[in-house]
């Protein structure tokens, strides 16, 4: 779907409760988990202890959530095109809820929904639902509501 960016009506009309098509499919590998534990000084044992988390109650490590979080860029839900903007402004987030592991070794995609577009005094904000899953799982893993304000 392409819309303009101030286009309210058009971006509501679309707005729906199913989600798109899957973008781009990643593998979480331990060497990412263990380089976003390095780069954050998160190593709590459930992601970087291989032989305990095995032990532990995922059968195995486990990615980090914020992980999971900062891949959405990669994974590419798309979906929607926004046109003559001039700037794309990250506005924060309506929450977000993290409902299944990622088990290191897993493939990861997702996909996204128009929730609503609002005009504001500097442009329009935009909020998206983003479901991230492990490849096959129904239960989402994360499930993240994204605020854009799209200037034009």
């Amino acid at each position: 779907m392409e819309f303009a960016w101030n286009d309210i009506d058009g971006l509501n009309g679309a707005a729906s409760e199913e989600f798109g098509d899957w973008g781009t499919e990643i593998e979480v590998t331990q060497q990412m988990i263990q380089d976003f534990a390095d780069l954050t000084g998160d190593h709590q044992w459930i992601h970087v202890d291989v032989e305990r988390a095995n032990a532990g109650p995922f059968g195995g490590p486990i990615a980090h959530g914020f992980l999971t979080l900062s891949l959405l860029p990669k994974l590419n839900p798309g979906g929607l095109t926004i046109t003559g903007i001039k700037n794309a402004v990250n506005y924060g987030s309506d929450g977000f809820r993290f409902l299944a592991p990622v088990p290191s070794g897993s493939t990861i995609h997702a996909r996204s929904r128009l929730v609503s577009a609002v005009e504001k005094p500097k442009g329009t904000l935009i909020t998206t639902e983003v479901a991230v899953h492990v490849k096959g799982n129904d239960v989402p893993s994360l499930l993240y509501k994204m605020l854009v304000l799209y200037q034009g």
